[in-house]
């Protein structure tokens, strides 16, 4: 079963969601903002995407803009934030047993649809 890391307040979020739907894909869906994740969900979940933390910030958001623009933090730094400030998660990410995509565009999720057939 696939998995979307989803906040119903992101336009991109909410098309990613859809074109899953519109796959007539079964989806665990995650609100994360309302339902964080832990340090170690975001580690496993950094690993499945092959990403470093720094690389799912969402660098327009105004915290990131206010606190964290310019400044320098290791991996573990990075996930502590992240994990303490949700909304700077870039979404939608779609997770399958053994990859995630990020979903944007929406045409990345095939990455893992294909995967997970």
């Amino acid at each position: 079963m696939l998995k979307i890391y989803h906040n119903s307040q992101c336009k991109k979020s909410r098309a990613g969601l859809e074109y899953l739907k519109g796959k007539g894909l079964d989806v665990e869906i995650v609100d994360y903002m309302k339902n964080p994740l832990s340090e170690g969900d975001l580690e496993k979940l950094l690993m499945k995407l092959n990403y470093k933390p720094e690389e799912i910030v969402r660098t327009k958001e105004d915290y990131f803009k206010k606190k964290l623009k310019g400044k320098k933090f290791n991996d573990h730094e990075w996930i502590k934030i992240i994990v303490q400030n949700p909304k700077l998660l870039k979404r939608p990410i779609v997770e399958a047993q053994y990859k995630a995509v990020w979903g944007d565009p929406v045409e990345r999720i095939e990455e893992v649809i294909k995967k997970n057939g």
